[in-house]
């Protein structure tokens, strides 16, 4: 089974979620990347705090506490506008801090 993280934008903290959890179901997106057959669990889902984005030194931790693989950074925080300008900066700082991977996408946009 594979353990996932979702850090979603700030603008967007009131999502529910539902075009993420639908493509990890139906395996579309970054989801793509999971084998149909290997069950996908979320572990934690989260925001990243608002601009710098506070939560990115400390939600990546809990997910992992919680059994995160990879953490996933929303499609929200790419397509949304303006596009995130730390997007780059957090995917760096989650893997050289807490040496994990982290994928740049969720959904289709």
């Amino acid at each position: 089974m594979k353990k996932i993280g979702i850090i979603i934008c700030a603008r967007y903290q009131s999502c529910g979620g539902g075009k993420c959890f639908r493509s990890i179901r139906e395996r579309v997106g970054a989801f793509a990347r999971y084998p149909k057959d290997e069950p996908v669990e979320v572990v934690g889902y989260s925001y990243c705090g608002g601009c710098p984005g506070g939560n990115i030194e400390y939600v990546p931790e809990e997910m992992i506490k919680n059994g995160a693989e990879v953490i996933h950074l929303a499609t929200g925080l790419v397509v949304g506008y303006p596009p995130c300008p730390y997007i780059r900066q957090f995917k760096e700082f989650i893997e050289k801090r807490y040496g994990v991977p982290v994928v740049i996408g969720t959904h289709p946009s």
